[in-house]
């Protein structure tokens, strides 16, 4: 019952009252469906059409002028009261149907929504530490599944009033007869417990199949050209194989546990009503009237009974996917990032300097090492900032630190000596464009794509940002210019292209700090030289600051900083550190000139 209760819970700070207005036209309609079977044959009988012994019926004096009224009026009279019960609960059945299907689906979008909202705010080490295909999972199967269970907590709810109420008329007929059925009832609810422990146990299992199957298919289409350029089709293709019979047995399981509990119910009611019909002649003396009343009740309310079970069942088995989107809801909150919506907060402003003072960072609190380890640093507004290191020397940790996607476990991030809080961090990135290495472009039109950093650009805007990525050549020789589609991640363009749309979008936008992430290894020597040519020309503009690899590309920058295992180990002018024989940086560049073509 905790269960139901726990969705009920949810459903409710959804659809608030309008949910116990449901329940209570659910009553309404217990109410006319008992009145319907209860009062029909005393009604017929008090109308004289058939002689049956209804005295000491409940409510029959109600309808006791029937007596009087002939019956050929009375027929006709009684069946007409009869329709209009069975309209009214039909129309209001009906309603109700509909509110519910409101409410579902009403229910689902608030799941969507509240989920997905707690998703984009969450911070950046949320998403290090979780697995994407699991969100995606838990963002498109698990909370659909879930939303079954809204059905059926429901279905549930109208199940269980209907069938209070129509216990209580069967007991004010015969109450020996209904406390009998009742008791044999919840003995067999009793003994299927096992089903529920079943249901719950199925529910886990595919819950786990269904995320495993998720991350599989989403990793192996993102490494499709891995597969493809290794041959791996056939190992895949087992894999895929496996997982999918595993789903496959665990449908045919549920419908097995469903069928057989199904069974179960039915062949018990058949027994329970021939046997409470024996009893009723035998011990209990029931007369005709109420007799065939509480045949006709519980002929009707049997099958409830078996519904209510295999809701109980169906909300069991959707239980661990319900739990696993709260579960992420909850662990989105506590990994809030924001205390500002997008529109309350305006592009930070800086004069002077970032500065990083006494900064130490680890990703995780249990590993003895740090990844940053007493960073101290000062980046100077509208300079040039490169930072280079071997791999792993912690360079694009620090600009993730920079950009507040990391926070310090120790120090000061400081903006013109005001330290970098969750009050001021979306001001920040508000001012921050980042080109990554590896460029995501989405499946959509050139245009769409660069208008998602300023939906009021113009086309002139456009062209300005493509040229100085040195884009708009490659773009106007395109069928559709601007309206092209470049496919899934820009599949459709190379990688160089890829990499001078992303560039033009971070321009597009106008950034006073531009954060590029070896946003030139992907260009070739002539479109990479035309970029350093604009990017000369932005300085003293805005900020910008530079993860190389390849050292030629930032001879021009104001500073250096050297990283090397999470510490800043150099940091100067480019020919400055050239000169230091004996350190990492000029080491670095030897290496790179004997490789060089």
């Amino acid at each position: 019952m905790k269960d139901i209760l726990f969705f009920l819970k949810q459903i409710h700070s959804y659809s608030g009252s309008v949910l116990y207005l449901n329940l209570m036209a659910m009553i309404v309609i217990g109410l006319l469906e008992g009145l319907a079977i209860l009062l029909l044959i005393p009604m017929i009988s008090l109308s004289g059409i058939i002689d049956l012994n209804i005295e000491g019926i409940p409510l029959i004096g109600l309808f006791s002028f029937l007596s009087d009224i002939p019956p050929s009026i009375g027929l006709p009279l009684v069946l007409g009261v009869f329709v209009l019960l069975a309209v009214g609960q039909n129309l209001l059945h009906r309603t109700i149907t509909i509110r519910n299907a409101t409410i579902q689906h009403g229910f689902l979008r608030h799941l969507r929504m509240e989920t997905y909202r707690n998703l984009l705010f969450s911070n950046w080490s949320f998403f290090i530490q979780k697995r994407k295909s699991d969100i995606i999972n838990i963002l498109t199967t698990e909370i659909s599944k879930a939303n079954g269970g809204t059905h059926s907590v429901l279905q549930f709810m109208s199940s269980i009033i209907t069938t209070a109420i129509q216990i209580v008329l069967a007991f004010l007929l015969a109450p020996s007869i209904t406390i009998f059925v009742m008791l044999c009832g919840l003995i067999l609810i009793y003994f299927n417990r096992r089903f529920l422990k079943r249901s719950l146990a199925l529910g886990k299992r595919n819950f786990l199949l269904t995320k495993e199957y998720i991350g599989g298919i989403t990793d192996q289409m993102n490494g499709i050209k891995d597969i493809k350029s290794n041959t791996l089709e056939h190992s895949r293709m087992d894999w895929y194989t496996g997982i999918t019979k595993g789903m496959q047995n665990e449908q045919i399981e549920y419908m097995k546990l469903k069928t057989t509990s199904q069974l179960y119910y039915k062949m018990a009611s058949a027994v329970l009503i021939a046997l409470f019909v024996y009893l009723s002649i035998q011990l209990f003396n029931a007369q005709a009237a109420q007799l065939g009343l509480i045949v006709i009740i519980f002929s009707r309310l049997w099958p409830r009974v078996a519904g209510i079970q295999a809701s109980l069942e169906q909300i069991a088995t959707v239980l661990p996917s319900f739990k696993a989107v709260k579960a992420l809801q909850h662990e989105c909150k506590n990994a809030q990032e924001f205390t500002l919506h997008k529109n309350d907060a305006e592009p930070i402003s800086f004069a002077h300097q970032i500065e990083c003072r006494n900064v130490f960072f680890r990703y995780n609190q249990q590993e003895p090492k740090n990844t940053l380890e007493n960073i101290n640093l000062i980046l100077p507004s509208f300079k040039m900032t490169a930072f280079v290191g071997r791999s792993g020397a912690g360079k694009s940790t620090l600009i993730d630190l920079i950009m507040g996607l990391n926070k310090p476990e120790s120090g000061q991030l400081l903006i013109d000596g005001v330290e970098l809080t969750r009050d001021n961090l979306l001001s920040l990135r508000q001012a921050i464009s980042y080109v990554p290495q590896d460029p995501f472009l989405f499946n959509t039109t050139i245009r769409e794509n660069l208008l998602l950093v300023k939906q009021n650009a113009s086309d002139e805007d456009l062209w300005e940002a493509l040229a100085f990525a040195c884009a708009d050549q490659f773009v106007q020789r395109l069928p559709d210019g601007l309206d092209t589609l470049i496919g899934d991640r820009g599949i459709k363009l190379s990688g160089g292209e890829r990499q001078r749309l992303v560039i033009a979008r971070a321009i597009l936008r106008k950034p006073s700090i531009l954060v590029l992430d070896e946003a030139t290894s992907a260009l070739d020597s002539e479109s990479e030289a035309r970029i350093q040519e604009a990017l000369e020309r932005l300085k003293g503009k805005m900020t910008i600051l530079v993860i190389a690899h390849r050292l030629s590309t930032i001879r021009n920058s104001d500073q250096v900083v050297v990283l090397e295992d999470g510490k800043v180990i150099q940091q100067g002018g480019f020919n400055q550190l050239s000169q230091e024989k004996s350190k990492v940086f000029s080491h670095l560049l030897k290496r790179q000139m004997e490789v060089a073509p």
